[in-house]
């Protein structure tokens, strides 16, 4: 047992490292005050940047149809095209290069918590979110984790009602 907590206590300073290494800005800034963190090699594959072949991609990904294609090139367009805000913070260090604008974490949206990746589930089960469901608490769930809602669900009586609560990929 302490070969395997010494052996993950190395592999996440070794990511911590290559995080530092890549954004030197982050020097000095704290730890995670929570006390857990996911594992961080589900987006090791997305590729960094935005640009024409990204946003295919994920549309792609994404099963999209070539309206919603046509729109999200648009919007590349108008990005590209968009100077910096001047008022406010100062946003001219954002390196939009090194930004990772979609990572899948799971093939498919589960229908039930149980169905969920169990890392995702634990993440989600030690923010209080399946006991705020299961105590009804909420009226209904969309739970994301990275760039897409793994889990959604609403209450059935709502439903029954004719509440539609959709996530945003659906709607």
């Amino acid at each position: 047992m302490t070969d395997q907590l010494s052996e993950k206590a190395v592999a996440e300073n070794t990511v911590i490292s290559e995080i530092l290494e890549k954004n030197p800005e982050l020097h000095g800034i704290g730890n995670y005050e929570y006390g857990w963190a996911d594992k961080n090699d589900v987006g090791a594959n997305a590729r960094r940047g935005l640009d024409e072949e990204v946003v295919r991609d994920i549309s792609a990904k994404k099963s999209e149809p070539d309206w919603m294609l046509d729109l999200r090139l648009k919007g590349l367009k108008y990005f590209d095209r968009k100077p910096m805000p001047t008022w406010g913070a100062d946003l001219s260090g954002i390196d939009f290069d090194n930004i990772k604008y979609f990572v899948r974490s799971t093939e498919k949206q589960a229908a039930t918590w149980e169905d969920l990746p169990e890392d995702i589930r634990n993440t989600y089960e030690k923010l209080g979110i399946p006991e705020a469901e299961r105590s009804r608490l909420v009226s209904g769930v969309a739970a994301q984790y990275e760039s897409e809602v793994v889990y959604h669900q609403i209450r059935e009586d709502l439903e029954a009602q004719g509440v539609i609560f959709l996530d945003t990929d659906t709607a």
